[in-house]
């Protein structure tokens, strides 16, 4: 099923503490452009498929990247991306942006997205996995 909008922003606002919608909406789109190019294939389109269609077309229509990042060069990244961002304010943003993209992609779909990451991104979705 496919959030609203509305919905995935309030998400994304809550678990982000952001004072407005536009602070929530400017980290979903650095970090969905950024996961957007690790992820290929049926599972971005399956994910895509969950996620309001402005953010969708984000996913689908990805930054560059030339190597797979770790998920501490994800949050570097995604700083660099935000203005007036840090690493340590990113990560929040990942956390708060990722964690909702795990809710709208369900268990199954979520274990084949990180399937597809390097090791360590379970806990940027907020869903350590057992080693």
């Amino acid at each position: 099923m496919t959030l609203r909008r509305e919905a995935f922003l309030g998400h994304v606002t809550e678990r982000g503490r952001y004072d407005t919608p536009e602070e929530a909406e400017r980290a979903a789109r650095v970090v969905l452009a950024l996961l957007g190019a690790h992820l290929v294939g049926d599972v971005r389109a399956r994910l895509a498929a969950r996620l309001p269609e402005a953010f969708s077309l984000i996913l689908l229509n990805p930054l560059q990247s030339a190597e797979p990042l770790s998920p501490e060069r994800f949050v570097r990244a995604t700083a660099a991306w935000i203005e007036g961002a840090t690493e340590r304010t990113a990560a929040w943003d990942v956390s708060a942006v990722l964690s909702t993209v795990a809710d709208a992609a369900g268990e199954e779909l979520l274990g084949q997205i990180l399937l597809q990451l390097p090791a360590g991104y379970d806990l940027l979705f907020g869903r350590p996995r057992p080693i």
